[in-house]
């Protein structure tokens, strides 16, 4: 086996692309060749005639022509019949038949008239005949078999001529013809080979730019389909959050910016009525239903989302956005209280809209949506179902939330802000099971500011995970103090924004403060609204970074929104916290009491603590713990507190405890 065969590959598609690159290579330089093959054939035609003319010289030559024109010509077909690349084995078997044809004609040559000496074959006829076989072994480096086919007849016909002139000179050339023709065999394999190593080589590196290019293109695709996931809300098919704040910042962007821009800011009235009495089930129809109607009064330039919750947003862009903005709000009010049919059932919501302006009323992506957010609040309490137009004297709303923004970082630093403390507490005894951290600030100008304005601002700052380290930084130092005060299995409470749920900063922070501390993970709750836990794959992502590092996790304001219980039991939950909505007037409304109760009848299943907001009254936490709630907090137990008052208290809240106990007796 020669080493070309043995390097031929075994796989019929690669070796048939093989052959097709050798059959091309030899019809390249055939044509020269055989010109070259005549014009030789009758330089020696003539040399051998003038030393003694013989009509077989003649007939010779004619034969060698006749068969270049026959080779020519089965060039000329195979090129036309694109056989070199449609069917190679068949233009190879052509070209070599037509090499073995030239070759068995110029074997002839050493028996021709005066082709011999004195000493032998004439030493022009040799220099002919070894000049035409390296002469075809060039013209043939990509396929060794024409060269050969060509070569071998007049080099074997020259050595039997050499060995039967009888003379030591014709046995010495012999010896150097054979020697010449071993070589050519070799140099011809090595060739063939070394081409295709380079066809193979070729190949691959085909092969290989084709599947980059194909995976490429599998991850453009891959990268378009998550993008358009990562863009839509998976419940309404609207857009996300995500999209809205990417787009708002891109039309802001331009430069110049847009004329004219219209924010609508949009939430539904009755929604949580409905989710609450009715199950997520409707009120995910609803949703699905108010976007289907709001997408049909939007154009294909306006931008509608799903912010998260019953909140939708819409970007008016184009000629006319003001006035297009106030036609779609108003719309989507009066279509929002048209019935929408739940399993038979005509439902009622009804939806509020505000309407802000760019650059009239912000000049930014965040003092837009703040202008309309806060033309939606100003519909709301001016009686719902209507849509606000933000206006002059709304301004001031600004301006306060502006003060706030700019004094913020510093009251921070300079520990302005003071965390307070409300104790959660057992309500078959009495004790003290934990206590949750709550923010005041108490601005030199402004007063006293709510926590939400303080969250907003810090989002708006992007400094919310330093808003947050410093809440916890205080719970920490809380919890270092808490078995002094006997309360070593005690754990408190931070609530964190949904907006921080995305990355691993808030758990990398969290991690650090516990360490620095030295207190146990698992006595720091991490307390989070229920909307957190649907923003995002990354928010469940964050949420078992805070487990897996030890962290309790607990949901606040339970009830108000339409998580689902599978992924709270995925998460491992430690504890729900009961809004207080459900709580007033429990004691009088059956209700409210049924709700309570298949809210700690859910917890029982998913072995969920329950704790239970807003208790202000004797008669609410007797009905709560007959209800089967555990753990209480609320004004009836005791109002938030700073840290140096928590001792004080505890003294207070044993000596009540011991009274109650003696009365009962």
């Amino acid at each position: 086996m020669t080493d070309a065969t043995r390097l031929m590959p075994a796989d019929e598609p690669t070796r048939r692309q093989i052959l097709s690159a050798q059959a091309l290579s030899v019809l390249d330089g055939i044509v020269l060749s055989l010109a070259a093959n005549s014009f030789l054939a009758a330089t020696t035609a003539a040399v051998l005639w003038l030393d003694g003319p013989d009509i077989g010289i003649f007939l010779w030559l004619a034969a060698v022509l006749a068969i270049n024109i026959a080779r020519y010509i089965g060039v000329r077909i195979v090129r036309r019949l694109n056989c070199a690349v449609e069917r190679p084995r068949r233009a190879l078997g052509v070209l070599s038949l037509g090499a073995l044809g030239g070759g068995l004609a110029w074997c002839l040559a050493p028996f021709l008239g005066s082709a011999h000496g004195a000493n032998g074959l004439n030493p022009y006829l040799i220099f002919i005949i070894g000049g035409i076989c390296a002469g075809a072994l060039m013209q043939s480096t990509a396929y060794a078999r024409t060269a050969l086919l060509f070569a071998g007849p007049p080099l074997a016909a020259a050595f039997v001529s050499l060995l039967f002139s009888g003379t030591t000179e014709a046995f010495v050339i012999a010896a150097d013809a054979l020697l010449l023709a071993v070589m050519m065999l070799r140099a011809s394999q090595l060739s063939e080979a070394s081409f295709i190593r380079s066809q193979i080589d070729r190949l691959k590196a085909v092969a290989l730019a084709a599947s980059l290019s194909d995976a490429n293109a599998e991850i453009r695709q891959s990268y378009h389909q998550l993008a358009s996931l990562a863009n839509r809300d998976p419940l309404t098919g609207l857009g996300n959050r995500a999209l809205f704040n990417q787009r708002l910042r891109d039309l802001l962007a331009v430069d110049p910016p847009a004329d004219t821009l219209a924010l609508i800011a949009i939430d539904l009235d009755r929604f949580k009525a409905i989710n609450d009495t009715m199950g997520h089930g409707a009120g995910d129809a609803v949703l699905t239903e108010i976007a289907s109607r709001l997408a049909g009064l939007t154009g294909p330039t306006d931008t509608v989302v799903r912010l998260g919750g019953d909140e939708f947003a819409v970007i008016v862009e184009g000629e006319k956005a003001g006035a297009r903005g106030r036609e779609i709000g108003e719309g989507i009010v009066l279509l929002a209280g048209d019935p929408i049919l739940i399993a038979d059932r005509p439902v009622t919501v009804g939806a509020s809209a505000g309407l802000a302006l760019y650059p009239q009323h912000g000049e930014t992506a965040d003092a837009l949506f703040a202008s309309a957010d806060i033309a939606l609040y100003a519909a709301k309490e001016g009686g719902r179902r209507r849509l606000g137009l933000f206006n002059p004297e709304l301004k001031a709303r600004i301006e306060r939330q502006r003060l706030i923004e700019a004094t913020l970082a510093e009251a921070i630093e300079h520990r302005q802000l003071q965390v307070v403390f409300q104790p959660q507490v057992e309500l078959a005894t009495g004790r003290v099971t934990g206590f949750e951290a709550l923010l005041r600030w108490a601005h030199p100008e402004l007063g006293a500011v709510s926590p939400p304005d303080i969250v907003r601002a810090a989002h708006a700052l992007h400094i919310s995970t330093a808003l947050t380290g410093y809440v916890a930084t205080r719970a920490a130092e809380l919890l270092r103090t808490l078995p002094r005060l006997g309360l070593p299995e005690a754990a408190v409470a931070v609530n964190v924004s949904p907006r921080e749920f995305s990355g691993d900063t808030l758990s990398r922070l969290l991690t650090d403060i516990a360490r620095e501390h030295e207190i146990s993970p698992a006595l720091m709750e991490i307390e989070i609204t229920e909307e957190a836990m649907l923003d995002t794959q990354a928010a469940g992502a964050e949420l078992a970074r805070l487990e897996a590092a030890g962290f309790r996790l607990a949901v606040d304001d339970f009830g108000m929104g339409h998580s689902s219980l599978a992924y709270l039991a995925s998460l491992h939950i430690d504890r729900l916290k009961i809004d207080r909505s459900f709580v007033t007037g429990i004691a009088k409304s059956r209700e409210n009491q049924a709700l309570i109760a298949a809210l700690v009848g859910i917890g029982h299943a998913l072995s969920i603590d329950i704790v239970v907001e807003g208790v202000e009254e004797e008669e609410e936490a007797e009905v709560l713990r007959m209800l089967g709630c555990r753990h209480a907090q609320g004004y009836h137990f005791a109002r938030p507190m700073p840290a140096a008052e928590i001792p004080r208290w505890l003294d207070q809240h044993a000596r009540r405890i011991a009274e109650a106990a003696a009365r009962k007796r």
